[in-house]
């Protein structure tokens, strides 16, 4: 089933990239008129007024100038904005990465081949070894299935050539990725694996001398050995914890680790240049929200967060991924572990292949050589992580009353469907709107990864507020919930094709300060921040598709909500976030309130005939 569905010895997996479209730059016109429409709702009557005048002015003005020039920028670059969106989104960020940036993923094989089991440990990390390097093998040999999307058009797959063998530098001012990654036809790739377990470091070979990769149960006595040797012998030095630190001051102390003694290069050299990394721990997660909070949550001595790819075992044999965002976006690592689950699934979670252990080389530890000064900030960095992971509330929720199958019988998108429950819930409970981040990919250009569909949108508004309203009469409510459902159809067919306004006006924001020009009026406007501009989005959303998989990210901004969310035929499952130390947000409360409009939904379609009313 899985090698049916990601497989293929017809086509590779790149083939297409290189020819897809180049990033187009839409119109300004077009912009503006959207940016225009996702203020609306948010500002009052006098601030949209003023809106107006700015943007004008910039459309005529300075917006006219930086467009022309953006446009020559394009004219030397198949993505104009690639470069400029890995630098400004994510390596100029300075904070620590580790809560506030990263991906958790919540490992699905919770739900059938691998329940809670204390002793499992062991098997089930091997065999995520064996899984997830074999997954890398096939993006080595191209046999990935290259990518459409609904309307057949192929999608570009550079993002699974940096899922793996990528490493993010901690700079003084700016991070920088580095990808060691080759398809075999390119050339080797490294193929060891990092291990980590109480604070102590293993770097171990995946192949062996004749290129094939080892069996699960090779693997399970290599990560037996690891766990005996290090619950014999004294705790590790914990390096991994600096990398939870902010991004300058990491910067700094690795500057001082590298010049403390030549070998540490070395060993920080076999980190970089590994596959990804696997983490055992002593802890076992005693529910599915708790486990999606150790995704940011758990031990920092188990994960190393400059790593694109960071998986933890649990004692009771559960599995979390914590993901770097900057090379790839959540499609990618819902892909691969996708096809883990399929392979798990076949196997029913056990290993059916053969069980002879060959010799295997030792394993290498990789230790530093640090002082008393990196020993003591490792200390203080560990606190202040704690404190902010502590911080986040992870909540997941399994919405059971229905799902895709009903929502296709109405003809109404199960993510628009989503996206309009998740604007209700919050004027429910705030009878307010937010600024609403929902990501749509781009991926049909060459490059590209996403652009920002504005969800919280006038129609939406208007429904909302007519689900509140005891006046509203049914008829009124069906009629504005299908002209909601209809504009956010749109939004997000437009973005697909870059046609939205963010990256767009990004782009012209980022060519005046290449420029070295004033900032321009337009993202000075407080209706900028308050429509989620610089990152100021309520809610961050995001539809990770169909399938058993699903994660989370942090809220955006200190009064807002995560919201991550796959749907299946018969439920809707959601990964939500909140700061704890804000007082008005709560994730427990928000899925109350999620839950309870899904159901009035529901009510609505079925009691008004909405598939009639769409004739």
């Amino acid at each position: 089933m899985a090698d049916l569905m990601f497989m293929t010895d017809t086509e590779k997996t790149f083939q297409y990239s290189k020819d897809l479209p180049s990033l187009p730059i839409p119109p300004l016109h077009h912009t503006l008129q959207r940016y225009l429409d996702s203020v609306r709702p948010l500002v009052s009557d006098k601030e949209y007024e003023e809106t107006v005048k700015i943007v004008d002015r910039f459309e005529h003005g300075i917006g006219k100038e930086l467009n022309l020039k953006l446009h020559e920028r394009a004219k030397y670059m198949r993505n104009w904005l690639s470069k400029w969106w890995e630098d400004v989104a994510y390596l100029e960020f300075r904070e620590s990465i580790a809560v506030r940036q990263n991906i958790s993923g919540v490992g699905p094989y919770m739900y059938d081949v691998w329940p809670a089991c204390v002793g499992s440990q062991m098997e089930r990390a091997a065999l995520m070894l064996h899984y997830t390097m074999d997954f890398w093998r096939n993006i080595r040999k191209e046999r990935i299935q290259p990518q459409k999307d609904s309307k057949g058009r192929h999608l570009c797959m550079n993002q699974f050539y940096y899922m793996y063998n990528t490493y993010r530098v901690p700079g003084l001012h700016k991070d920088e990725l580095l990808h060691y990654f080759k398809t075999e036809s390119q050339g080797d790739t490294p193929s060891n694996v990092i291990v980590t377990y109480k604070g102590r470091l293993f770097s171990v070979e995946s192949l062996d001398d004749k290129g094939e990769l080892l069996t699960a149960p090779e693997f399970q006595q290599i990560l037996q050995t690891i766990h005996d040797r290090c619950n014999s012998e004294p705790h590790g030095q914990c390096v991994s914890v600096l990398t939870a630190d902010n991004r300058t001051r990491w910067a700094q102390m690795r500057n001082r680790i590298i010049a403390l003694h030549p070998k540490n290069y070395e060993t920080l050299e076999i980190i970089q240049k590994a596959a990804f990394l696997i983490g055992l721990s002593d802890d076992s997660p005693a529910n599915e929200s708790e486990l999606a909070w150790r995704g940011f949550g758990d031990s920092p001595e188990n994960k190393w967060f400059d790593k694109s790819v960071n998986i933890v075992v649990f004692k009771n044999g559960l599995v979390v991924s914590g993901c770097d965002h900057s090379p790839c976006d959540a499609m990618v690592f819902v892909v691969s572990t996708f096809y883990l689950h399929l392979m798990l699934r076949e196997c029913n979670g056990k290993w059916n292949g053969s069980h002879t252990i060959r010799t295997l080389p030792p394993v290498e530890e990789l230790k530093f050589h640090i002082d008393d000064q990196i020993a003591r900030h490792i200390d203080l960095v560990r606190d202040e992580f704690q404190k902010e992971a502590d911080n986040l509330e992870a909540v997941t929720t399994h919405f059971r009353n229905y799902g895709k199958a009903y929502l296709k019988t109405v003809r109404i998108h199960p993510d628009t469907h989503v996206q309009l429950a998740m604007q209700y819930a919050y004027y429910k409970k705030y009878r307010r709107p937010a600024a609403t981040y929902e990501s749509a990919t781009t991926r049909i250009f060459y490059n590209a990864r996403t652009e920002t569909v504005r969800s919280c949108t006038v129609e939406a508004q208007d429904w909302c507020k007519s689900m509140v309203d005891p006046k509203a009469s049914a008829q009124r409510r069906v009629q504005l919930f299908l002209r909601a459902t209809d504009k956010h159809n749109t939004l997000m067919q437009e973005a697909q094709e870059l046609k939205g306004c963010d990256r767009h006006l990004l782009g012209l924001y980022l060519i005046s300060r290449e420029n070295n020009l004033d900032v321009p009026e337009l993202y000075m406007d407080p209706s900028f921040i308050k429509s989620g501009g610089a990152g100021n989005f309520v809610i961050s959303s995001s539809f990770v598709g169909f399938t058993t998989v699903y994660g989370g990210v942090a809220p955006m901004c200190k009064d807002g909500y995560g919201i991550i969310y796959r749907i299946q035929d018969d439920e809707i499952v959601f990964y939500l976030s909140a700061w704890k130390s804000d007082e008005e947000t709560d994730a427990r409360e928000m899925e109350r309130m999620l839950h309870d409009c899904l159901d009035e939904m529901r009510l609505l379609i079925d009691n008004h005939h909405i598939t009639s009313a769409r004739l």
